[in-house]
């Protein structure tokens, strides 16, 4: 790992940014108008941005500017083989990402083998099983089994996993998970995608998920013509008792 720095979110609540933007230039605007705000937890990239123009460059840019924590969303990660975890997680650590995103639904072993890579490479693995569309699960027309999710939460909690992402805009599915992973994972700690374009209400959100979570935002900051003006908005709705 060559001795770089790791970083942490060390807010208890923040608003993760969803960069899911096409432009060098745009991502560069989130970030002037959001880096000095201290709820701004983390920055979240993926494959919009570094398809174009690559990893390393989209990190770099970020960090012309914040020192933020950076999290990487491969939309969906861990659904490979087992062996391909240590090649995607070496690349994270490389290009300087902080955590990764991972959906593993190919099945245990990869999981295990993705979470091993993420962590041996010293990137901080954030495990999700279920995703913000209305017919992903069985029960809705979808093709994932009712309780896959849980099955990979509890192979995680055993490997140490702290860090979920559960779904923000389905909060019987938030309440159900949250509650099966407070009573596996010690101090759990949660992001929630699903808010805003996609339905999710912050303040609702924080009813259930009480003090250690963070949102997670892309078409509400990055599609205004006011970034800061947005930011300050979810701010005020996420310190929201």
């Amino acid at each position: 790992m060559g001795g770089r720095l790791f970083r942490r979110i060390t807010q208890e609540k923040s608003i993760v940014i969803a960069c899911d933007v096409s432009s060098i230039e745009r991502l560069q605007e989130i970030v002037v108008n959001s880096c000095d705000l201290d709820l701004v937890g983390a920055y979240k990239i993926g494959f919009s941005l570094v398809l174009r123009f690559g990893l390393p460059k989209v990190v770099s840019v970020i960090r012309n500017y914040s020192e933020k924590p950076i999290i990487y969303d491969h939309q969906k990660g861990a659904t490979d083989v087992p062996h391909t975890g240590i090649i995607f997680s070496e690349a994270l650590s490389e290009a300087g990402v902080d955590y990764a995103i991972i959906f593993p639904f190919s099945g245990p072993s990869t999981q295990i083998a993705w979470i091993e890579s993420l962590k041996k490479s010293g990137v901080i693995p954030i495990v999700g099983g279920a995703l913000t569309i209305s017919d992903f699960l069985n029960s809705n027309g979808g093709y994932i089994a009712e309780e896959a999710a849980l099955k990979i939460f509890k192979v995680a909690s055993n490997m140490g996993v702290e860090d979920y992402v559960l779904p923000g805009n389905n909060l019987q599915l938030l309440n159900h998970y949250k509650q099966n992973i407070d009573l596996i994972v010690k101090s759990p700690i949660y992001y929630l995608p699903g808010l805003g374009a996609q339905g999710g209400d912050i303040r609702l959100c924080g009813k259930i998920m009480g003090r250690h979570w963070h949102a997670i935002v892309g078409r509400s900051v990055y599609t205004a013509k006011d970034i800061k003006s947005a930011l300050m908005t979810l701010i005020s709705d996420l310190q929201t008792d």
